[in-house]
């Protein structure tokens, strides 16, 4: 495991905040690209999601949340840190984290049910780990749960009612709750957060 994914374990909360390019203050979606800061806002990751130029546009354009698309996350000097991979999937969405060796850490996948949003957190045998659970009424909130106990949060921050209605700026709070957390969980949270924006939140600004 890597000293960045390590460092990881010292950090209570993140925020995550995707950085928003010109391209989609006019209409068009473009690779996203996020700042993963500590409460300070002194960066601590940076991500970008890869597939650039006209065929990268036009999955995200078509295909939308279903497409393939991978993700790379990189620590303040621009080395790779880990590497986010989601198949194109019409159902039951999955995310695989990768190390910047290639070496899998582990896996976010979707469950079935129909009024909440359930996934399990897998380790890099299949092993789950974790479940989350995002009710119906908590559309922004995403609990991780071991046992049933909340070991940690992903929560979609309010941006102000014009952001929300026009843009795809957004912002995250990765609340790391539980001090016996492992790096490999807390590094498949802060994917799962990025995970989150592109699945659910990605298509205001074309709306």
């Amino acid at each position: 495991m890597s000293q960045d994914i390590e460092r990881l374990a010292s950090f209570g909360k993140l925020v995550i905040r995707q950085k928003q390019e010109l391209a989609e203050l006019i209409g068009f979606e473009t690779r996203n690209r996020y700042e993963i800061t500590d409460e300070s806002a002194r960066p601590v990751l940076y991500a970008a999601e890869q597939g650039k130029g006209f065929l990268g546009l036009v999955a995200r354009g078509f295909f939308g949340h279903w497409r393939k698309f991978e993700v790379h996350i990189f620590n303040p000097v621009r080395e790779l840190v880990m590497v986010a991979r989601h198949p194109f999937r019409w159902f039951f969405q999955r995310l695989e984290v990768f190390g910047a060796d290639g070496q899998l850490i582990g896996a976010l996948q979707q469950r079935f049910s129909v009024f909440s949003k359930k996934f399990d957190v897998e380790d890099a045998s299949g092993r789950v780990m974790l479940t989350v659970n995002s009710p119906l009424f908590s559309l922004w909130t995403f609990r991780f749960l071991e046992a049933g106990r909340e070991v940690a949060v992903v929560t979609k921050k309010w941006g102000g009612l014009l952001t929300e209605l026009f843009t795809d700026k957004d912002q995250f709070l990765v609340d790391f709750q539980a001090g016996k957390l492992t790096a490999p969980q807390r590094a498949i949270m802060i994917a799962s957060a990025i995970f989150i924006d592109l699945q659910y939140f990605e298509h205001k600004a074309n709306n």
